[in-house]
């Protein structure tokens, strides 16, 4: 199966910055959509973010939006998201996701599934 690879968690103070990274194979990157999700204690995993497999195409869900950026670096087969303006709220595991998909329709791509998950990886926004 392939692997994501994630990176970057960590310790922030309120309205402090931090950027994840999720490294995929070259195949994976290709073909697949990438997103983001998060689960805070005690609740569902919910989606953050994602991108389409061209990179055209991005969504967000609302809590996020003006605050958080997706990008996707085609040369390092690695999706980031750069989180700002962090909130005591945001503290979760975020985990990176990829599902197979050509289409430019993020929101929907995502609603279907997930093929792939990262390991995982822990935001604490905290004084």
């Amino acid at each position: 199966q392939e692997q994501l690879v994630e990176s970057g968690g960590g310790l922030v103070q309120p309205g402090g910055s931090l950027r994840l990274s999720c490294a995929a194979s070259r195949r994976m990157f290709t073909t697949y959509a990438m997103g983001w999700f998060r689960q805070a204690p005690g609740k569902e995993r919910e989606f953050v973010a994602g991108v389409s497999y061209s990179g055209e195409s991005l969504y967000y869900a609302d809590s996020v939006k003006g605050r958080f950026a997706i990008s996707r670096d085609d040369a390092k087969n690695t999706v980031y998201l750069e989180m700002n303006s962090l909130k005591t709220e945001d503290t979760a595991v975020y985990y990176c996701a990829a599902r197979y998909s050509r289409g430019e329709a993020v929101a929907r791509i995502f609603e279907l599934g997930v093929d792939n998950w990262g390991q995982g990886t822990l935001v604490t926004v905290s004084s």
